[in-house]
């Protein structure tokens, strides 16, 4: 129905136009919003669809203008597909053709000064109403995708820049999902169908198979009308539930081609939709053969029976169903108008032999009782009524022979992406279709039992002259003795597959009804696989078919899929032996309706709030109780075919599952894994903490994941599949602009997270600094019982050379995480942490405060798909972009994740020494550790930490060749003593270790030199108050409260000694350790200087392996007690 007056394309049109048609012209500024005046004449016939929302005097109705289309949509010149913008319950549905052919638009403007204040309810306000347009996706088949104004734009202050996106959660669309949506069709001449043609006619095409002329007699004859109406009534079962399923989904949103494909990946996701698509394809690829045969093998026998053979019947089959094949393909190729009327036409001969069958039912003629047909009579009925089961014959495998006749089903829904409203025409449709076909099947079937016997002679000499006393059987007491029938004989129901064509009024159309219903179902499935196959690759699952997306036409329609289902159905036909065939293809249907029955389950047990049918009439049990009985027909009707369709589906899923496509379609797979989360994490709650199942949950302050390798790298050691790993990254800065970056550094790093196989979240936060966002981490970061109970800092390298107030502020980072009773690991490498200036990556780094620093993120890639260009953020220059990351081999053989940057080919300077030695340390946990040390120097008993740190460590398969050695204090003269306790305690514990070695010497003084080395370090730093005045030392201190006074330093002199000493002790006993584990010395709040205690952390750890400086926060995390 056309619009009153013809509605402004969204995008691309000549301009808003008034309510004449009268073009107004561009707006004044290109802005995105248009505003066009709503005509007041009345709406005509049929047009009151708007429910009175636009009739009042001076409303406005807004339109989103792409300031890029400089007037012109790109597929239509002058915009001239406004005229056909059709109203649909008061919403502007456009054509196709005024679609953008490309993916995301972002809009930069300034919203003060282009964008119109509109009146909304009478109101200046730029909020946009509920509008169908803003809900699209970008590239919907009926209409624009509209951007509703962000958040950003009504809500920050006019003179700033906006965020530039205005795209809902998780709408962004994958890079498969953009190459899908880059093609859009000109809307001109597309052919939809109806409910009707496109759905009813085509299930009915395809259910009423050959079966229903030649099988379902003689399926009477062995199981009787009782038994047989039961195998239609189970079929149907099964069928009916799968028809309501598809409904459920098919109304569960909107529906693009692909048919069973789309409807079971969206709903399950990529691994079972690519598994299934592909079989399900290929399914109807074969059923094309095996129905053409089917149609080939009914004109051999006519040949036969006028004894026309073109060379013997084999190969007679292989040429008529290979002419056959190509003809039905000119059908296919030359459109899908075409097959439509096609399938009208067979449509007609088949009800009309259908009907020819039933008049002849009727007419009973004398020449056709020797045969076995008398006409209605209750004796047929009544002897026909029971099974008669001959020939090894069982009820289950009548039922397996019987099955495929009720497939089909999915015929309608398979070109859903021809359908002009598949939400209503595939429920309507397939449903009406199951009824209808049920009904005729049942009807044939009490009819041709209640009139044909099951075995007759055909000879007229068979008629009974003298009236016999003993008659038992129908025939006799209808004067017929058909008794020399105990061998075998040429008529009737068990031995005629043409009994109906014997019943009916005039036998050449049951030939054509046969020949009608064969090529119906071979054409359907013809045009079903590309359809299907083309929908798969569009989604990029299996990159090597990538090539049969392409479309052509205005109903881009698969080509190269027709070609490939043409050249396979030929193969199959040749083979021509398809009784091994048809249960295969039998199970690859049922597969495809055990999957949507089980879609349909998972989505109601899922309970996602996207899973919203308007098709009410289905019930999450019943759907699995069909999912049930689909796997267990497939058994029935052949064993070997259903573990053989069982092994290819699983293959399939686990090669999809492995590859993991880069879609994300919502599935109710995802809903799920939600839920399951969201019910344990609930559960977990309920659960007291006990010393058994302590885990280190570490908050580790990465800054970016991939500035600090090694950091991460290690954590992960004893993470892993252990406790939880939060990587926290604090943003400074001007806050409108960090707040910009949290947005899009969540997604890509957690991204990077899970692309490098760390079991880790990505957790950032905006501050003043770096103290007040580890406070805002440490308090809230995790949920319930999964929350962090371990801070993990890189030590502070450069803190002498840098502004002091950081070492305040990162010194007061421990006392607070002591504070909330929190654990603290320092992690030292001498060669130091921080690889992002070596990435081409000028990131503000977590431990670094620099408000007018922006964060320059280069996209280092490390894969060989190229991310969305959301992932830089700001371009910087080619020369800082061009490094690119090279795969390392490790030991091991498996290939490093952490990307090791190739020299630059442009810039002259290669890497210095220093850096050089910063990348290969960065690796190096990554790599396999060899038979090496883990030294443990367990000094101050923390609770447990320091031990259960190296043991998990070694627990992981990098790790497991390492030994643990500990190291105690003592005194001199009970070390042995000290070593039994201790061996004691650690056997109790269950730590393996390789030797125990209690040093005796701890106290003693360190070296002069080492001591002037220190004193030497921390000069600069000192306050000196016995050299200054009173006031002036008070006021020093009070601005730089990190200052060493000299009373501190006199006071804590035996600490300071103890840790030179310490570093004295470490390199003469563990500098060939592959890791040190030491507890860490704490220092009192508000009694030592930052300055002070920093330099102890500095002269502890200097010139040594790796080395981890642990504190629990003494609450016990090992236990001997079981």
């Amino acid at each position: 129905m056309e619009s009153a007056q013809p509605s402004a394309g969204p995008a691309g049109e000549e301009g808003a136009r008034d309510a004449l048609g009268r073009a107004l012209g561009p707006t004044p500024s290109q802005s995105r919003f248009q505003v066009d005046l709503v005509a007041e004449a009345p709406r005509k016939a049929g047009g009151d669809g708007e429910k009175g929302g636009e009739e009042a005097k001076g409303r406005f109705r807004v339109n989103f203008v792409d300031p890029s289309a400089g007037g012109e949509s790109p597929g239509e010149p002058g915009g001239g597909g406004s005229e056909g913008a059709v109203q649909n319950g008061g919403d502007t549905v456009m054509s196709e053709g005024s679609l953008h052919s490309g993916g995301h638009h972002h809009y930069y403007y300034d919203t003060h000064t282009n964008t119109y204040y509109l009146r909304t309810f009478g109101h200046n306000t730029m909020d946009a109403v509920p509008r169908i347009d803003h809900y699209r996706h970008t590239a919907a088949d009926l209409g624009e995708k509209l951007l509703r104004p962000s958040l950003a734009e009504l809500h920050d202050e006019l003179d700033k820049e906006p965020f530039e996106d205005g795209f809902a959660n998780g709408e962004e669309g994958t890079p498969a999902g953009e190459a899908a949506a880059t093609y859009t069709p000109n809307s001109k001449g597309v052919v939809k169908f109806g409910w009707i043609k496109g759905v009813l006619v085509r299930c009915m095409l395809n259910i009423w198979g050959v079966m229903l002329f030649i099988r379902l007699s003689w399926i009477v004859g062995q199981a009787g009308i009782g038994l047989s109406v039961l195998v239609i009534g189970m079929a149907t079962v099964v069928t009916t539930i799968t028809g309501l399923s598809t409904s459920a989904i098919a109304t569960n949103g909107f529906v693009r081609g692909g048919g069973a494909y789309y409807l079971i990946s969206r709903s399950l996701g990529p691994e079972f939709g690519g598994a299934i698509g592909l079989i399900f394809a290929f399914a109807n690829a074969v059923a094309v053969a095996m129905y053409v045969v089917g149609f080939a093998e009914t004109v051999v026998e006519l040949l036969k029976e006028n004894g026309t053979l073109m060379i013997d019947e084999m190969n007679d089959i292989r040429i008529i169903g290979a002419i056959t094949v190509v003809i039905l393909l000119g059908i296919s190729i030359a459109g899908m108008e075409w097959e439509a009327k096609a399938q009208i036409v067979l449509l007609v001969i088949l009800i009309l032999a259908i009907g020819d069958f039933v008049i002849g039912t009727f007419i009973p003629l004398d020449s056709k009782k020797p045969k076995g047909f008398f006409g209605y009579k209750a004796e047929i009925f009544m002897e026909n009524f029971g099974p008669d089961f001959r020939d090894d014959e069982t009820f289950f495998s009548v039922f397996a022979i019987f099955f495929p006749a009720a497939t089909g089903i999915l015929a309608g829904a398979n070109i859903s992406g021809d359908l002009a409203d598949p939400q209503s025409a595939i429920p309507k449709g397939t449903l009406l279709a199951i009824l209808i076909t049920t009904l005729v099947y049942v009807g044939i079937a009490v009819s041709v039992g209640s009139c044909v016997v099951r075995d007759a002679t055909g000879s007229v000499n068979d008629t009974i002259v003298t009236q016999l006393t003993n008659c038992t059987t129908a025939a006799c007491k209808l004067n017929y003795d058909f008794s020399s029938c105990q061998t075998s004989c040429p008529y009737g129901l068990m031995n005629n597959f043409q009994v109906m064509s014997m019943v009916s009024g005039f036998a050449p159309l049951i030939s054509a009804g046969i020949f009608s219903a064969t090529l119906s179902s071979a054409l359907a499935s013809l045009v079903s696989a590309p359809k299907i196959f083309q929908a798969l690759c569009k989604d990029n699952i299996y990159p090597g078919f990538q090539m049969f997306a392409k479309g052509y036409g205005k109903n881009n329609e698969p080509l190269r899929g027709y070609i490939l289902t043409f050249l396979i159905a030929l193969g199959f036909i040749l083979i021509a032996e398809l009784n091994v065939i048809a249960p295969i293809i039998s199970n690859f249907f049922l597969a495809s309706y055990a999957l949507i029955n089980f879609s349909v389950f998972h989505a109601s047990l899922a309970k996602s709030p996207g899973w919203r049918p308007a098709f009410k009439y289905y019930n999450m049990w019943i759907s699995l109780l069909g999912a049930i009985l689909c796997c267990i027909v497939m058994f029935v009707i052949n064993w070997w075919a259903a573990l053989l369709t069982y092994v290819i589906v699983l293959g399939l899923y686990i090669y999809v599952t492995y590859k993991k496509p880069d879609v994300n379609w919502g599935s109710s797979t995802q809903a799920l894994t939600y839920l399951n989360a969201l019910q344990h994490s609930i559960r977990l709650s309920g659960v007291e903490d006990h010393v058994k199942n302590f885990r280190p949950q570490c908050l580790i302050m990465t800054g970016a994941p991939n500035a600090r390798p090694a950091l991460l790298h290690l954590v992960h050691a004893f993470t892993k599949n252990v406790g939880l790993m939060i990587c926290g990254h604090v943003h400074t800065g001007p806050r409108r602009q960090a707040m910009k970056e949290l947005s899009t550094d969540l997604a890509r790093y957690q991204r990077w997270l899970i692309k490098n196989k760390m079991k880790a979240f990505y957790a950032p936060v905006h501050a003043e600094d770096l103290r007040d966002g580890g406070q805002y981490l440490m308090q809230a970061a995790g949920l319930g019982r999964m929350r962090p109970n371990t801070l993990v800092v890189g030590f502070k390298k450069n803190w002498r050379q840098g502004d002091m107030r950081d070492v305040e502020t990162y010194i007061n980072l421990f006392h607070d995480a002591f504070d909330v009773q929190y654990g603290v690991v320092v992690i030292r490498l001498q060669e130091g942490l921080d690889i992002s200036h070596l990435q081409g990556q000028e990131l503000l780094s977590s431990q670094e405060k620099s408000p007018c620093t922006k964060d320059v993120i280069v996209k280092v890639d490390y894969s060989k798909k190229s991310e969305t260009d959301t992932s830089i953020a700001f371009a910087p220059s080619s020369s800082e972009r061009t490094p690119t990351p090279r795969k390392e081999e490790d030991e091991d053989g498996k290939t490093s994740t952490q990307p090791l940057l190739k020299k630059d080919s442009k810039s002259s300077s290669p890497l210095n020494v220093s850096d050089q030695r910063l990348l290969d340390a960065s690796s190096q946990f990554q790599k396999k550790q060899g038979k090496s040390n883990i030294d443990v120097w367990w000094l101050f008993d923390d609770g447990g930490l320091t031990l259960l740190i190296p043991y998990l460590i070694t627990t992981k398969k990098k790790w497991k060749d390492c030994k643990i050695r500990v190291f105690i204090g003592g005194k001199i003269n009970r070390i042995d003593h000290d070593r039994r306790a201790m061996a004691t305690l650690l056997s109790k514990f269950r730590i393996d270790f390789s030797d125990i070695m209690v040093l005796g010497d701890i106290n003693t003084k360190p070296k002069k030199e080492n001591i002037a080395a220190f004193e030497e370090m921390i000069e600069p730093f000192r306050l000196h108050e016995d050299d200054k005045e009173q006031e002036v030392a008070d006021k020093m201190k009070e601005d730089e409260p990190w200052r060493i006074t000299d009373n501190e330093l006199e006071l804590y002199k035996t600490k300071t000694y103890r840790q030179i000493r310490l570093n004295e002790l470490l390199k003469e006993h563990s500098s060939t350790a592959n890791i040190i584990v030491m507890s860490l010395p704490v220092a009192r709040k508000g009694a030592v200087s930052s300055a002070l205690y920093m330099a102890w952390l500095e002269a502890l750890s200097k010139d040594l392996p790796p080395i981890l400086l642990v504190r629990g926060n003494h609450q016990s995390v090992l236990t001997f007690y079981s």
